[in-house]
């Protein structure tokens, strides 16, 4: 695989970054470029953490979905924004690997094999367990976060089918509502509605509930829940946004990192394919994609990395405006409500 190397220090990262916030900024092409650079470096340890993961999860769950990104130039200057003193160049998630895992054992089993790091990644703080300490938007995950032996941050996020379910139904309705849900930005009730949807979630996988709904008991939270998705129609919305399949555009090349475009004006995905040789290619259309986003095109892009097309719409389901998960979850809701009622 061509390894990317890192052209600028991290002085000059950090000043990118404080560059690209300023609508001002005269410098923002040059400071761009560093980005694009700084971000491209992590994609060798990401390959190399992945390899890892793969390994461990063959004797722990073999269901498991695992796949790879970076993180989209709009979520890192978002999140720069979020939080002032933080610099681009300590920014611990640019770089993120994700495995979904079927329950919360193994969710526990996983974090226990990785909290020791591993010959070549050294745990760093930074991580979070928002499981047990769940946010209050009701993003619910563990994160640990490593430190590669080259100095770039890596962050594994470990998740249940139900937590990934939530995440991805946020996202989607996030792009409809456009306003970042996940991170607690937009209307009330939508976030009320997620954050209730989490928390009955929560009671299904046995896990501590979101603050401002911990009070409620199972029936009510149940209840509570199934009245405000009729009402807002949640459903029925989601539903509606799903890009039919004859809408997913996929250059059929093979290869290990995949170009995920979403146009929200045509309601269509395009899938670009690269093998590992040509990743220099791959990141050079990303960051042309994100200056076509930047100048007004209603898409989002991202640059993924998965064993397949079909992993690939697993792991990324919100891409595809896919809340078929999460729909599940509201079914088996309705199902322990009914077991309640009947008691």
């Amino acid at each position: 695989m061509t390894i990317i190397s890192f052209k600028y220090t991290k002085s000059a990262v950090n000043r990118a970054g404080s560059k690209l916030l300023d609508t001002t900024s005269i410098d923002s092409v040059e400071a761009k470029c560093i980005l694009d650079n700084w971000r491209a470096c992590h994609i060798a340890p990401l390959n190399s953490f992945q390899k890892s993961l793969r390994l461990n999860l063959k004797k722990i769950d073999a269901q498991a979905w695992v796949s790879q990104r970076l993180k989209r130039t709009p979520s890192i200057l978002s999140k720069l924004k979020r939080h002032p003193k933080m610099m681009l160049a300590r920014m611990q998630d640019i770089g993120g690997i994700r495995a979904v895992v079927q329950n919360m054992k193994r969710v526990r089993e996983i974090e226990a094999e990785y909290k020791k790091g591993t010959k070549v990644f050294t745990v760093i703080n930074g991580g979070k367990d928002y499981i047990n300490y769940p946010k209050t938007s009701g993003y619910r995950s563990v994160h640990i976060v490593f430190k590669y032996n080259n100095g770039v941050s890596i962050e594994l996020q470990i998740r249940t089918q139900i937590q990934h379910a939530w995440a991805t139904a946020v996202e989607t309705m996030g792009t409809f509502l456009e306003h970042s849900l996940k991170s607690s930005e937009g209307p009330e009730e939508w976030l009320d509605f997620f954050s209730l949807a989490s928390s009955a979630f929560a009671i299904l996988e046995s896990t501590p509930r979101i603050s401002g709904f911990d009070k409620l008991s199972d029936q009510e939270t149940f209840e509570k829940l199934l009245q405000t998705a009729e009402r807002l129609d949640v459903l029925s919305k989601l539903a509606g946004f799903r890009v039919a399949a004859r809408h997913i555009k996929d250059d059929k090349k093979k290869g290990h990192y995949h170009l995920i475009t979403l146009d929200l004006d045509e309601s269509k995905v395009y899938i670009q394919s690269y093998e590992r040789k040509d990743v220099n290619l791959a990141n050079i259309e990303y960051s042309r994609k994100e200056s076509e986003i930047n100048e007004g095109k209603n898409m989002q892009v991202v640059l993924v990395s998965s064993e397949s097309v079909k992993a690939l719409k697993k792991s990324y389901p919100s891409y595809f405006l896919d809340a078929d998960l999460f729909a599940k979850q509201i079914i088996s809701v309705e199902k322990k409500l009914a077991k309640l009622s009947n008691k």
